[in-house]
C-alpha cells in the first residue's frame, strides 16, 4: 500500500512546479525584453544610426557657423541658444519621428502580425519602443553636447540642480514624443505613409517653438500655436539648463516655468498613451 502513495506524491510534485515555471512574465519584463530586441535591430541598420546621431550635430554645425555673436539684447551666444533648441528637436526626432516610422514599418514587414500571436500586451510593445528610444536619445544628446562643447564653446552646467533639470525635461520630453509617435504609428498604414505624415509637423514645429528663433520674435498667433505643442516646452526647459537666469526676461512669461513645463509634458504623455491604447490594433486594415 505504500508504493501507490509514493507514486502519487511523485506525480503530484511535478504538476505544481510547471505551473509556477510557466507563469507569464510581467508586462514590464516583456517590455524590457522587447526593448533589447528593438535596440539590436536598430543598431544593425547603420544608415539609420548614422542619420539619427548625425542630424543634431549637422544642424548645430550649420546654424552655429552662420549665426555669430550674441542673441539680441542679451549676452548669450547664439551657439549656446541653438544647442538647447537642437537638443530638444533631436529628442523629438528620436521619439516622435523614429517611433512612428518604426511602428508603421513593423506593420509593413508583418512584425506586428507575428507579435499578435504572442502573449504580449500592447503596453509591453509600447514600453519596448519607449526604452529603445530613450537609449538612442541619450547617446544622441551626449554626442551633441560633446560637439558643442569642443567646437562652439558650450558652457556645460556646473551645478547638480541643472543636470537634474536636464534629466527630467529630457525623460518627459522623450516620453511625450514617443507616445505621440506610438499614436501616429499605430494609425499609419505603412512606413511610407508614416514618413509623409510625420515630416511636415516635425519641420513646422521647429520654426514656431523657439528652436531657431527666440520665442518672443514670433507673432502672437504663432506663439499661441507653438505653446499648444510639447516641443516649445521642451526647448524652454532645456534652455533653463544651458542659459543664464538673466535670459528669463526673453521668455514669454518672464520665467522658466518649470512647473508648467512638467505639467504640459505629463498631460501630453497621458493623453497620447490613452489614445494609443484605444486606437492601436495588432491587426491592420491590410492584414489578412
Amino acid at each position: 500500500m505504500s508504493e501507490p502513495q509514493a507514486t502519487t506524491a511523485t506525480v503530484t510534485a511535478p504538476t505544481v512546479a510547471p505551473a509556477d515555471a510557466g507563469r507569464l512574465p510581467s508586462a514590464v519584463a516583456l517590455g524590457m525584453s522587447r526593448a533589447g530586441i528593438e535596440l539590436r535591430q536598430y543598431f544593425r541598420q547603420r544608415d539609420a544610426v548614422v542619420f539619427t546621431f548625425a542630424y543634431p550635430v549637422i544642424m548645430m554645425l550649420i546654424f552655429g557657423s552662420i549665426f555669430k555673436g550674441d542673441v539680441q539684447n542679451t549676452d548669450v551666444p547664439y551657439s549656446q541658444y541653438f544647442t538647447a533648441g537642437i537638443a530638444a528637436t533631436g529628442t523629438m526626432a528620436v521619439g516622435f519621428q523614429g517611433v512612428a516610422i518604426g511602428i508603421a514599418t513593423d506593420r509593413t514587414d508583418k512584425t506586428i502580425k507575428r507579435l499578435r500571436g504572442l502573449p504580449m500586451p500592447r503596453v509591453s510593445y509600447f514600453l519596448g519602443k519607449l526604452l529603445s528610444a530613450l537609449v538612442s536619445g541619450l547617446i544622441q544628446l551626449a554626442i551633441l553636447l560633446g560637439v558643442s562643447a569642443v567646437f562652439f564653446s558650450l558652457h556645460l552646467p556646473t551645478t547638480p540642480g541643472r543636470w537634474i533639470t536636464l534629466a527630467w525635461v529630457f525623460v518627459l520630453g522623450l516620453g511625450t514624443c514617443a507616445t505621440l509617435g506610438i499614436m501616429l504609428g499605430g494609425l499609419a498604414k505603412d512606413g511610407r505613409s508614416a514618413s509623409a505624415v510625420v515630416l511636415p509637423p516635425f519641420l513646422i514645429l521647429q520654426f514656431i517653438s523657439g528652436v531657431f528663433f527666440t520665442f518672443g520674435q514670433l507673432g502672437p498667433v504663432l506663439r499661441g500655436i507653438g505653446a499648444i505643442f510639447p516641443l516649445k516646452w521642451m526647448c524652454q526647459g532645456i534652455r533653463s539648463v544651458f542659459l543664464p537666469d538673466s535670459f528669463q526676461t526673453q521668455e514669454a512669461a518672464g520665467s522658466w516655468e518649470h512647473g508648467k513645463v512638467a505639467l504640459v509634458l505629463l498631460a501630453w504623455i497621458i493623453g497620447g498613451l490613452l489614445v494609443s491604447l484605444r486606437t492601436f490594433r495588432w491587426r491592420g486594415k491590410r492584414d489578412g
